[in-house]
């Protein structure tokens, strides 16, 4: 029913259960250090499945649209920073100032892989162009969401820039690496048992999100985030969230781009990744501090999942003579 893609699905209710379980049950002392342990542990194994798990063929497939992934990039790396610097002034005040900073890190960071992917096929967009841009965007955040957080968030230096971006590839990069690396012998064996990977991959998150809200709680991190900043973030995640949509649909039809490239301009640009971001702040900011930093990217996260949900069935009601057909801007573009 329409109602229920309003819903949270299963692994949101996880998520808020594991912030409540957080908040009563804070891991502490020796118990923290096992969390944090184990939490290093998942992730390398997270990106260790991803890496086999994706073909050279499928990024490869979608590589020659050149103008498609460099759009999509720009709102990925260029627009969303932007619209979280501008709009400082406008949205900070609605919320606390450690919230805000996640609200600048949720704008540095990639693409969502998974669903941009699963809402242009739902949408009948292009979907080889959509597996090579979202995958493109993790692969390309390793690099640039470090130095952007470094300039938008920290402000820091470039021995610090270089810092984080050698342990982000030293802690996620390099058992992505490996994974691939290995792929011809295990990548048949990690596509026969996908619910593996998605059981590593939801799991590695909530372990993330439960060592990072026990920190923060124990540092008092509801005693310094009242019910009146977590409404406000609620307006701030809505609020980018609608110009991102806007602006990518904008500039996928100024550009005259076809009706199937434009879902996938839609959907890869105007999405964030939970599974790159939680892990991703784990490596570039105090445990401590973890737990405001997430928290935007949860929000924006579940949001993205519901708007998009609604906007996929929309575009897949469109005529089947919009299928394919670029506007005539795009053959004057490419003349």
């Amino acid at each position: 029913m329409a109602r229920s893609r309003f819903l949270p699905d299963n692994f949101t209710l996880a998520l808020v259960g594991t912030v409540v379980l957080a908040t009563l049950l804070p891991a502490s002392g020796g118990t923290a250090r096992f969390f944090e342990g184990l939490t290093t542990v998942a992730i390398g194994l997270l990106f260790f499945l991803h890496g086999a798990k994706l073909s050279r063929e499928a990024v490869l497939s979608g590589v020659t649209h050149w103008r498609l992934h460099l759009l999509v990039f720009a709102a990925t790396f260029v627009m969303f920073p932007v619209l979280g610097w501008v709009l400082r002034p406008v949205l900070a005040p609605l919320v606390t100032p450690e919230i805000y900073t996640g609200v600048l890190f949720l704008c540095v960071l990639p693409a969502t892989v998974q669903s941009a992917i699963a809402f242009t096929s739902m949408a009948r967009g292009n979907i080889p162009a959509a597996v090579c841009s979202a995958s493109a965007s993790t692969l390309l955040g390793v690099f640039v969401t470090p130095l952007l957080a470094n300039w938008l968030v920290a402000q820091g230096h470039a021995d610090s820039q270089l810092d984080a971006i050698g342990r982000i590839l030293l802690q996620l990069m390099a058992p992505f690496v490996a994974g691939h690396l290995l792929r011809p012998w295990i990548g048949g064996f990690v596509k026969r048992h996908a619910k593996v990977l998605t059981l590593v991959d939801r799991g590695s998150i909530l372990l993330v999100v439960y060592t990072a809200f026990s920190a923060a709680v124990i540092e008092g991190l509801w005693k310094q985030v009242p019910l009146t900043a977590l409404a406000g973030l609620l307006v701030v995640c809505a609020v980018l969230l609608a110009l991102a949509l806007f602006f990518t649909t904008f500039a996928a039809r100024r550009l005259g781009f076809s009706k199937a490239d434009e879902i996938t301009i839609v959907f890869c640009g105007s999405k964030k990744s939970l599974a790159s971001g939680v892990p991703m702040a784990k490596v570039l900011f105090a445990s401590s501090a973890v737990g405001a930093i997430v928290l935007p990217l949860m929000l924006f996260h579940q949001m993205q999942l519901m708007v998009c949900a609604v906007l996929a069935q929309r575009y897949a009601r469109r005529p089947a003579d919009e299928e394919g057909a670029a506007p005539k801007a795009a053959s004057t573009a490419a003349g």
